[in-house]
């Protein structure tokens, strides 16, 4: 019989988060929290979704609170309750939204999802016409007109999971071979990335304490100005947030970049929007004017995408002094996988959660392949990164230093799941 293992209570783990090396946040901040609703399962899941839904959550808020207790200079924290079903639904909040009392269009493209190869199984995500392209042009097919399921299942059939992986990404596609956790433990990015930290918030610089006047009634982000440069999920749910406490975020979008409208509707919501194309000369001095007023630059291009057009982390703090930048990547930013395109569904799919979650399932007639029931990757990185950006404010109301914080996804994956959020 297997050892029993002793899960970590929803406290402990987020007592554990809040107190990651590098954060310096006061354990007490974390006194007041109340976490109401139904334990797990919240979902159908084989993995805590409510424990990780409503743990990513408090973090934020919390962190949210413990700005506002410094701004306002009071000796008690401020009472923040979560539940965990609400928590879910957050979590889901892409499928949930309305427009004109009707809920948006299926974000996902007809073609993503999971393929059988020669020797298991791949998932691509085609969500961008031209990550879609690629993957039908690796696969000898025409783009246009955009060929049936069926076909494209068909011109799998000769491929193996590892050279389909390997030739499509090496093409600028988006594709994981689907890995058991045993599998993915020994990959060499894996073990690479073993003893990273979750979240890594490094001093980059000089800057002036940051004095933003406040008054009573004030949000607890309020005056906090954030240059948002993300897209899809993960990225975006982090400026929501800022945004939902306060923080006036600017949407940086690109005219040169396609769109996903139904995603976008709800992960926009409480921003300002601008369009910018950072390669005409124009916009690029209206967004270093943006820049010299900002307090945070949020993004998640692929790594150095930003640093290659002369907006590292360093060369900010030089040039804007002050600045935090927070980036978000699938894999981080070294390593065998460092700067690899990724997305939650492809995270999941390579680092074991798909063959996981299907292993407790009755699915004899279906594939043996089973994603989790919400983008739980995607929407606890954003709520993390929020409590790195309000580590990193809490850190400029007390002392004189610009930052960089950095998240990846598969850090908030497997090495959690297994170990503290499984059956």
């Amino acid at each position: 019989m297997a050892p029993s293992i002793r899960l970590e209570s929803t406290k402990q783990i987020i007592d554990r988060l809040w107190s990651l090396p590098g954060l310096k946040l006061p354990l007490h901040a974390t006194e007041k929290l109340e976490l109401t609703g139904p334990n797990d399962p919240v979902v159908p899941s084989s993995f805590r979704i409510g424990t990780v839904a409503q743990a990513a959550i408090a973090c934020s808020a919390l962190s949210s609170a413990y700005i506002h207790q410094l701004r306002h200079g009071r000796d008690e924290p401020q009472t923040v309750s979560v539940n965990s079903r609400h928590a879910v639904l957050d979590f889901k909040s892409e499928s949930w939204v309305t427009l004109d009392g009707k809920l948006t269009p299926d974000v996902w493209d007809p073609l993503a999802g999971v393929y059988k190869t020669k020797d298991g199984y791949v998932r691509i995500h085609t969500n961008f016409p031209h990550h879609r392209d690629i993957i039908l042009t690796t696969l000898n097919l025409p783009i246009r007109p955009v060929p049936s399921r069926d076909q494209v299942a068909k011109a799998f059939e000769p491929w193996s999971s590892q050279d389909f992986e390997d030739t499509a990404t090496q093409a600028g596609g988006c594709v994981s071979k689907i890995r058991s956790f045993d599998e993915w433990d020994a990959h060499p990015h894996a073990i690479h990335s073993a003893g990273n930290p979750l979240l890594a918030l490094t001093k980059t610089g000089e800057a002036p304490l940051w004095r933003v006047f406040t008054k009573p009634g004030d949000m607890p982000l309020t005056g906090v100005r954030v240059l948002d440069l993300t897209r899809v999920i993960a990225g975006p749910v982090c400026g929501r947030t800022l945004a939902a406490h306060g923080a006036d975020v600017i949407w940086v979008t690109s005219p040169n970049l396609p769109d996903l409208p139904a995603l976008d509707i709800d992960t926009s919501r409480g921003k300002r929007t601008i369009q910018l194309d950072l390669n005409d000369e124009s916009d690029l001095a209206t967004f270093r004017s943006l820049l010299k007023d900002a307090d945070v630059l949020l993004q998640s291009y692929r790594p150095g995408a930003l640093a290659q057009r002369g907006f590292g982390p360093e060369t900010l703090a030089k040039e804007y002094p002050g600045v935090i930048t927070a980036n978000l990547s699938a894999y981080g930013t070294d390593g065998p996988w460092g700067g690899r395109r990724g997305f939650d569904s492809l995270v999941q799919a390579a680092t074991g959660f798909n063959i996981a979650e299907a292993s407790v399932f009755d699915n004899s007639q279906e594939s043996p392949i089973r994603a989790l029931p919400v983008q739980a990757l995607d929407h606890a990185a954003g709520h993390l990164l929020t409590l790195g950006i309000n580590a990193a404010l809490a850190r400029r109301i007390k002392a004189s230093y610009s930052h960089h914080l950095h998240l990846h996804r598969i850090m908030a994956s497997p090495s959690v799941a297994k170990r503290n959020l499984g059956d």
